[in-house]
């Protein structure tokens, strides 16, 4: 099967760290040694890989792993690693430690890395989608999503217990700068009144009438707003609904780096167990310079120049969902 004569596979995760990307690290290992393969973990993404951060990865290394957040190889953004000459250090450092080919776990920032390397350096590369924000081409989830929206319904849930003892509206920030992905599902799933995404021009005066009509015996209301959201995020938004409605108690609620922590869901890590073994299995297949998801079920590969396009186009039925039962 090791048509690709691969004999030491090299492993990273870099950029934002998400739920899961420590059951794709297993995988990959286990997988590399169940094929009698070396699996080789580099610290800290790129930076590490230019500095020689590398380790022999064992059964042992990954042992318990898999119900933890972050990242145990860790994660960094690297500056160094965008200029020629920071690519030739990683370059010389993966040929020091005899990396034959190389698994990168991130996001659109890592696979643009990885592509221009493998383009310099002739190194196979394989991508795995390790990311909250779900905005990749080319797979139908990709890895810490799920948790992710399962963490804001949860904070969601919370507040909206202060909200109707208080009658208060609370607008909810969530992640999400290029993205509305997290708020558009999180948002139906908390049964927010409204959700606002960069997707999508947000327009207030039909927010304001919205929430002049909304029934008046809730007790409580919920506005999920991506941060990336043109109207100026969860702040501005406020200032415009206190200024329209002084009587209503409005607060805000920044969710923060919380939607990237604690242990990743079934599904998380299903997905990242899956992944991770095709990892393995297409490179010795001789494959690279592709990023692998899961679409309808099946495992899919796609070009790295192509799953870094972001997915702009947002399901026009979730949509008309969130206006219906928003009522």
């Amino acid at each position: 099967m090791n048509k690709a004569n691969i004999k030491n596979i090299g492993v990273f995760t870099s950029g934002g760290d998400s739920p899961g990307m420590n059951a794709a690290i297993r995988a990959v290992v286990r997988t590399g040694l169940y094929y009698d393969l070396n699996v080789t973990g580099i610290l800290r993404g790129y930076d590490g890989m230019i500095s020689g951060e590398f380790k022999p990865m064992e059964r042992k290394s990954v042992a318990n792993i898999i119900q933890r957040g972050g990242t145990v190889l860790k994660t960094a953004r690297s500056d160094e690693f965008r200029t020629k000459e920071g690519r030739v250090k990683a370059y010389e450092q993966i040929k020091k430690n005899g990396i034959d080919a190389i698994v990168a776990i991130g996001g659109d920032g890592t696979f643009t890395g990885a592509n221009i390397f493998h383009e310099e350096f002739n190194i196979p590369v394989i991508g795995l989608p390790g990311t909250i924000d779900n905005d990749l081409m080319g797979t139908d989830f990709t890895i810490g999503y799920d948790t992710a929206i399962n963490t804001v319904i949860d904070a969601v849930d919370k507040i909206r217990d202060t909200a109707e003892s208080h009658d208060r509206l609370f607008i909810v920030e969530v992640m999400g700068r290029d993205s509305g992905l997290i708020a558009l599902r999180s948002g139906i799933g908390s049964g927010a009144e409204a959700i606002l995404i960069p997707e999508t021009k947000t327009d207030v005066s039909a927010l304001i009438h919205r929430l002049g009509i909304s029934r008046k015996d809730k007790s409580s209301k919920i506005i999920i707003v991506a941060e990336g959201d043109d109207a100026g995020g969860a702040f501005e938004i406020a200032k415009v609904v206190k200024d329209k409605f002084p009587g209503i108690d409005t607060r805000v609620s920044i969710l923060g780096h919380i939607q990237r922590g604690g242990p990743p869901s079934c599904m998380d890590r299903v997905l990242a167990s899956r992944l991770g073994v095709a990892a393995v299995e297409s490179l010795m297949e001789g494959r690279t310079c592709e990023m692998i998801g899961i679409v309808n079920q099946k495992i899919h590969f796609t070009p790295f120049s192509s799953a870094i396009k972001h997915n702009k186009d947002v399901n026009s039925e979730l949509l008309k969902i969130v206006d219906i039962l928003s009522l």
